[in-house]
């Protein structure tokens, strides 16, 4: 037991300027966190505040923009503050910090993935930048190391082994709300009621847009079928070549970018699709695999990185950096119905495994056996 409950401050920015993989992994994280019975006093600092958290557990220090700001901010008023409030461990889900804290401060840092290092050339020249200056000062400082995955856990290792000891994996959990369900007059209206192969995920080249887009040409070249090809998420970066495929693509007007969607559209987006197509050449976890299977969609993925620790024998596997790899399982489930069920019942199984709640409670685990060393 603790002598007195210890203050842990998380710096949830990205509940407030992200809004993909990093935003629901902290909000899921500190969500979870306010149903565990701990003896720990979870803080979130962050840039407004939301009424979907209590207000005397949010820290709110707010983001203005003129030049260096944002600098000013994470370099000097944030420690400060957390200084000042004489915090126990401060936990950074978005593996950026934190910075300019006295010693006294344990720090945890949540690790996603390493692709800015791994590769540096998928990814804009300030991140690389960054990313290079900062990130072995940043692993070496803190205290504890969270990933997502083995994976992530040995790519961590691989960087710099004077961190193995301190590095532990704990699995993401799915999101409950995310299950099974009939189709949104949405998009039944967007997709006029035909079928389709779903990619979802920010449009940025780790992604492997191009190699799907070229895989959907051979696929549509040697089916009989036409169904469509949805690509689901925001607009990233370095993405210029994946547009002049698409522009220039034999099969454009079958090809279906829906931008953003809000949570809401994406149970239904998931249930009625053939398959998820993940043809990412590196993932830290790859959270629309678990959405995806929670809804008993089948998916096909890439056979690299943590994939296959999520997707387990639930899914099929190809190889990212040859579409012909790619058509060839698109084929396969598209015509076996027997192994789109087989698929599917596999699916929800495996899903079952990830649970943010089980998540909350080995994470406050961690930071009890931290705070007492």
């Amino acid at each position: 037991m603790l002598a007195s409950p210890m203050r842990v401050v998380i710096l949830a920015d990205p509940l407030d300027n992200q809004h993909a993989g990093i935003h629901y992994y902290t909000w899921n994280l500190v969500s979870q966190l306010g149903k565990v019975n701990s003896d720990i006093d979870y803080y979130i600092l962050r840039r407004k505040k939301d009424e979907l958290f209590p207000e005397d557990k949010q820290i709110i220090i707010k983001n203005f923009r003129f030049p260096g700001y944002a600098a000013l901010r994470m370099f000097w008023i944030i420690p400060r503050k957390l200084r000042k409030l004489k915090v126990d461990v401060v936990v950074e889900p978005a593996h950026f910090g934190p910075f300019n804290l006295p010693k006294r401060i344990k720090r945890v840092t949540v690790i996603h993935d390493l692709t800015p290092i791994l590769f540096p050339h998928l990814h804009r020249f300030h991140s690389q930048l960054l990313q290079r200056i900062f990130l072995k000062g940043i692993l070496r400082r803190a205290k504890l190391i969270i990933s997502n995955s083995k994976n992530t856990a040995k790519d961590i290792e691989s960087y710099d082994p004077t961190l193995k000891n301190k590095i532990i994996s704990i699995y993401l959990g799915r999101d409950e709300h995310i299950t099974y369900c009939e189709q949104a007059d949405y998009l039944k209206r967007m997709f006029k009621g035909k079928p389709y192969f779903l990619f979802a995920g920010t449009i940025e080249p780790r992604k492997n847009l191009t190699a799907l887009l070229k895989a959907y040409e051979l696929f549509r070249d040697q089916s009989n079928d036409a169904p469509l090809l949805v690509i689901a998420g925001s607009q990233g970066w370095k993405n210029r070549i994946f547009f002049e495929a698409l522009r220039k693509h034999p099969f454009r007007q079958d090809i279906i970018l829906t931008g953003y969607l809000p949570r809401h559209l994406m149970a239904p987006l998931y249930s009625q699709a053939i398959a998820l197509l993940l043809p990412s050449l590196y993932e830290g976890f790859g959270l629309p695999v678990v959405e995806a299977m929670s809804c008993g969609t089948p998916c096909l993925l890439s056979e690299t990185s943590s994939l296959p620790e999520v997707g387990g024998k639930a899914a099929l596997y190809f190889k990212p950096e040859d579409p012909a790899s790619i058509a060839k399982s698109m084929i396969k489930i598209n015509t076996d119905e027997s192994l789109r069920r087989a698929l599917s019942k596999l699916a929800l199984q495996q899903a079952a495994k990830f649970r943010w709640k089980e998540y909350a409670l080995i994470f406050d685990q961690e930071i009890k056996k931290l705070i007492n060393e």
